[in-house]
């Protein structure tokens, strides 16, 4: 469900500059450590980067007469590249199995894969696509990278929309009256204390307990989850 997976974000291939753990963790404390805005917060980190703060914010600065002509000249140029390197590189594909007699080291399942798929592979990378599509290297470099960070960030951004949908269902999950606090293992005796004396009704309302935070909520989930399997 999504409060099991909403404190970890796996590292991209093991990658330290791939992706800087303290630009998407999240908050440990709090109302913004709650489930949905826990999981809002990385995805709005992961969309709202510096390195396509150009690509959103150009055209705004345009509409409101703050960006000279120069500027919006070089920037619809820019925009037109890019957007030309992404429709291109969704267009061209090959089997797992074309791919494997290429070099590339993919799972052979028989799908097809466009060359944004295979660039968010870590063995895979520009030059070895190059070779097999020659019509990449006409790509300029600004456009390819922003093609590399559109493929090392989207699979962590629809990771966390899954995330936000999984809270939802989550969410209406009724907590017995019974349920005991006190006893549950993983929650520190200041938060068992206060979701005694709050009485939840559902996972929804306890994710707005004072202090909890995305580890505890996968505790009472847990705990939820053990007693209607018991």
């Amino acid at each position: 469900g999504g409060i099991d997976g909403v404190a970890s974000i796996v590292d991209h291939h093991g990658d330290p500059q791939a992706l800087q753990a303290d630009a998407v963790r999240i908050p440990e404390r709090g109302r913004d450590a709650d489930g949905v805005d826990a999981v809002r917060t990385v995805l709005a980190e992961l969309q709202l980067r510096a390195d396509n703060a150009d690509q959103r914010l150009t055209d705004k600065g345009i509409a409101l007469g703050l960006v000279g002509l120069n500027r919006q000249t070089a920037h619809l140029k820019r925009m037109d590249e890019i957007a030309k390197a992404r429709a291109l590189a969704t267009s061209l594909s090959l089997t797992s199995a074309a791919a494997a007699k290429a070099g590339l080291k993919v799972n052979q399942d028989g799908q097809r894969r466009t060359v944004h798929q295979l660039l968010s592979m870590p063995e895979v990378g520009f030059e070895q696509l190059i070779a097999i599509w020659p019509e990449l290297v006409s790509i300029p470099a600004y456009a390819k990278e922003a093609l590399e960070a559109d493929t090392l960030y989207a699979g962590y951004a629809d990771r966390q929309k899954d995330e936000i949908a999984h809270f939802r269902a989550d969410d209406a999950l009724v907590i017995p009256n019974d349920i005991d606090y006190l006893a549950l293992p993983g929650l520190s005796m200041e938060l068992r204390q206060k979701l005694t004396r709050a009485k939840p009704s559902t996972l929804g309302q306890a994710t707005r307990v004072d202090g909890m935070t995305p580890a505890a909520l996968a505790c009472v989930l847990s705990a939820l989850r053990k007693s209607r399997a018991a």
